[in-house]
């Protein structure tokens, strides 16, 4: 990893203290070079002694929780956050605690929701929750509810902002949750039979190709109210529907807003090879995860801002390139990594937001 990165002012913004910061910069450096989660992997490109640097990572984990740290990459300033769901195989984990089914019903491997705000046309994690078959049936509980204890969570967090999520979140139970909890909400549909008028007549969700339909004030199953709107771009298979709590034509430009959140589970799988994570205990797994979360969004944050510098004239590279990608793949220069620094705040800046606002 570069020198000139200057990591440590990074991760810094995340912990409490200059101690647990020293300690954690190695490993998140670790991460990105070894381009991995593994433990082993970690340790083998960390400066000095294999084996002392998988000890070094064990009494990390064991000591600090870096989910805590994680959650100070929620930007105040993001018009909204973003949800979204994705499932991890572990093909040969069926004895692992965590590891249930996917979706598919033969895989073997866990869920988890990512909770996310827009930056530079991609998405910085800040919260997630995991889940899986087997957790679900030991708890004795549903997806869906884990799906409302993580939004329970970040509530305060949220304020106004709207909540964007997809077509896996349009369910009765969360909307009644998210009106109760006066949360602003803008979700894709599922079209279906599910909504009727305020004299109970069902509505029927139908929009001609290249049209817009706004339905305002329509019960979702009859049980909550919400407006609803329909997009068919021309040239496209399917039209589009989503309902808000908010004006609908509002909540149709935030979707479109949305940005690209399954870049970031692409750039993780991907790029930083999320499927090697093979911790065993649960909570082991919650806290590496977010590891390779803070690593991710450094990556973000570093090639977003050179982008400019390795792109100046624009065009189509500048725009398929993800931060991540830019920042891992293309390797940049030292000056140019030098340059970038400048533009960060002190060292005593422990506000990520505020970092971030000067890039």
């Amino acid at each position: 990893m570069n020198k000139f990165i200057h990591l440590f002012r990074f991760v810094l913004c995340l912990f409490d203290d200059g101690d647990t910061a020293r300690k954690a910069t190695p490993i998140v450096e670790g991460i990105m070079k070894a381009r991995s989660p593994r433990l082993s992997d970690i340790a083998r490109e960390m400066c000095g002694n294999e084996t002392a640097n998988y000890k070094h990572i064990q009494r990390f984990v064991d000591k600090v929780d870096p989910r805590e740290a994680q959650i100070r990459l929620f930007q105040s300033e993001a018009p909204f956050m973003i949800g979204d769901p994705t499932e991890i195989p572990r093909p040969q984990a069926e004895k692992t605690e965590y590891v249930g089914t996917l979706s598919d019903g033969e895989t073997c491997g866990y869920g988890l929701l990512l909770l996310a705000t827009p930056f530079h046309g991609r998405a910085l994690p800040c919260h997630f929750v995991s889940y899986s078959s087997k957790t679900i049936n030991r708890d004795a509980t549903s997806c869906n509810r884990y799906h409302l204890a993580d939004f329970a969570q970040v509530k305060e967090l949220l304020g106004d902002k709207p909540l964007v999520l997809d077509r896996e979140f349009s369910y009765l139970e969360l909307l009644e949750n998210l009106v109760a909890e006066g949360v602003n909400f803008v979700i894709r549909l599922k079209v279906g039979p599910n909504f009727c008028n305020g004299e109970g007549k069902p509505v029927v969700l139908s929009v001609s190709e290249g049209e817009t339909r706004v339905l305002n004030k329509v019960f979702y199953k009859g049980k909550v109210f919400v407006n609803v709107i329909g997009f068919w771009r021309k040239g496209f298979s399917q039209s589009l529907w989503v309902m808000t709590n908010l004006k609908a034509e509002d909540g149709l430009a935030i979707y479109f807003q949305r940005m690209k959140i399954e870049e970031a589970f692409h750039d993780l799988k991907s790029l930083l090879n999320f499927h090697k994570l093979m911790n065993k205990r649960r909570v082991l797994m919650g806290k590496m995860v977010a590891l390779l979360l803070i690593a991710y969004a450094i990556t973000l944050i570093l090639g977003e801002t050179l982008r400019q510098h390795l792109f100046p004239d624009g065009g189509r590279k500048q725009q398929i390139y993800s931060g991540p990608f830019i920042f891992l793949k293309l390797k940049p220069t030292s000056p140019l990594l030098s340059s970038s620094w400048h533009v960060l705040p002190s060292l005593r800046s422990f506000a990520l937001s505020e970092l971030m606002s000067e890039l």
